[in-house]
């Protein structure tokens, strides 16, 4: 427990004249409070989060995604039931932001997150192929509650790449939830990808998942084209 906060708690005791008893409780509490938020920062610090974004930055009106739709994924009862969320369509529609909201919630209710593209996933499969450690690492990555990839779709996913994700979704099935975002339909998937690899893929996510499929222009777009997000020049 900080300095501080167990002095103002012994402060307290004296000025309204608490029992021992009532003081060690107090105590004991800001203990495991402190220590659940050191823990909750620790995590986000390890999941290493893109921009730090949180629902409470999340505007629900202005995305396709139903309302009720949105309010199911926010429970995070599809985590603890070890679901997958899969959110595709155009670039620009928010689904990082809604899937990075999600991630932090989660952190919040004491779960642990693992955040990755599809390129940084890679890569670290690749660093314990060096040396013969990759079911480690797999092992590792899906020790988690939520393993996050982040825009598949964006470039052509090569044969390194395709087998790094089927590893990891293929570990977690049915033991761990998998949230992907992308900017094509999990259907397109052999398109970017070797198809057999694809296949057995989608199979294993799409089998106890949610498939969030979002509309509309670009936010960014919009943004820039009404001039927000700058300073005028002048």
């Amino acid at each position: 427990m900080p300095a501080q906060g167990g002095a103002r708690c012994l402060a307290t005791a004296r000025a309204q004249r608490w029992d021992p008893a009532e003081l060690l409780r107090v105590l004991l509490n800001e203990e495991v409070v402190g220590r659940d938020s050191a823990t909750r920062r620790m995590r986000r610090k390890k999941a290493a989060f893109p921009t730090g974004k949180t629902l409470a930055s999340w505007p629900p009106e202005e995305s396709s995604i139903p309302e009720a739709t949105q309010n199911a994924l926010v429970t995070l009862e599809w985590v603890g039931r070890h679901e997958n969320l899969v959110i595709s369509g155009p670039s620009g529609t928010s689904k990082p932001h809604l899937i990075e909201g999600l991630a932090a919630a989660a952190i919040e209710a004491d779960m642990r997150v693992a955040w990755f593209t599809l390129e940084t996933l890679t890569q670290a499969i690749n660093r314990a192929k060096a040396d013969g450690s990759v079911a480690r690492a797999v092992a590792r990555i899906c020790s988690v509650n939520v393993i996050v990839v982040d825009d598949i779709g964006m470039l052509p996913a090569g044969q390194e790449a395709a087998e790094a994700f089927y590893r990891v979704v293929d570990a977690a099935y049915e033991r761990r939830s998998v949230a992907v975002t992308s900017n094509i339909h999990l259907s397109g998937f052999d398109t970017i990808m070797p198809k057999t690899l694809a296949t057995a893929t989608v199979d294993r996510l799409l089998h106890h998942a949610h498939l969030v499929i979002t509309k509309g222009d670009s936010h960014r777009l919009a943004e820039a084209l009404a001039g927000k997000g700058v300073t005028p020049l002048t």
